[in-house]
């Protein structure tokens, strides 16, 4: 496990949200759908009846996985992002209940939950955090629960932004303490963005860590450029 570039003490994503930071129209994560990876799962009936879309940001992957027939919640410390889901919900005619929580604490979802979707979460959160944010999951989620989590792997550059970097042998470490791992592999995430809006970044100072460019060139893009970035995808199970 490694740091990066961007302080996670100090991202304050309600500022993101809101564009204070300088960060752009467009998250970096808003690809405007569910992830590709959350729809693998979906098709492949490994999503329950009952689920917690943690950290859920605008709301692309509980939308999705709320047309199709799940009862999904989503939460995200952002109350910004929580206000834009809900608007991107009501224009797709879903229904999904969104609301601002903390996912260390997740006060008043006890034993609720039979799956859980982390869609690169786990990665902007500091030891302490995870631990309470493990714990969290634990009490939210009844026996048998699975989750679903997707986090940035060492396979990055180590100057890419984003708080942490995980290795399997970490993962294994801190989730298999309380959770029952049983799939851990490597996989893509989609990101809306480019090796050029990162570098523009930097250049405009919204990051303030330089990006190797030869780095960045070795990431692999779909289309239309934007970044496939590498992911541990990992599936546990709640004892």
């Amino acid at each position: 496990m490694t740091e990066s570039g961007i302080d996670e003490d100090s991202l304050d994503f309600e500022q993101l949200y809101q564009g204070k930071l300088g960060g752009g129209p467009r998250m970096p994560w808003d690809i405007g759908a569910p992830q590709p990876l959350v729809v693998e799962l979906e098709d492949a009936g490994e999503i329950g009846a009952d689920v917690l879309d943690v950290g859920c940001g605008l709301g692309d992957n509980a939308i999705f996985l709320a047309s199709r027939g799940h009862r999904v919640t989503g939460v995200d410390g952002a109350p910004t992002a929580i206000r834009q889901a809900r608007e991107r919900a009501i224009a797709q005619c879903v229904d999904v209940e969104f609301a601002v929580a903390e996912a260390t604490r997740l006060d008043g979802f006890e034993n609720h939950f039979d799956t859980v979707v982390d869609s690169a979460l786990y990665h902007c959160l500091n030891e302490p955090a995870r631990n309470d944010y493990l714990a969290a999951l634990t009490r939210a989620t009844k026996p048998g629960a699975r989750l679903h989590l997707f986090c940035f792997s060492e396979e990055l550059p180590d100057s890419f932004p984003t708080p942490f970097l995980f290795s399997e042998a970490s993962l294994r470490e801190t989730i298999g303490k309380s959770w029952t791992i049983t799939r851990l592999r490597p996989a893509v995430y989609a990101s809306a963005t480019t090796a050029a809006d990162l570098l523009a970044a930097v250049e405009s100072a919204v990051l303030s860590q330089p990006i190797d460019p030869e780095a960045l060139a070795g990431l692999d893009v779909d289309e239309g450029g934007r970044l496939q970035l590498p992911v541990w995808q990992l599936t546990a199970v709640r004892p």
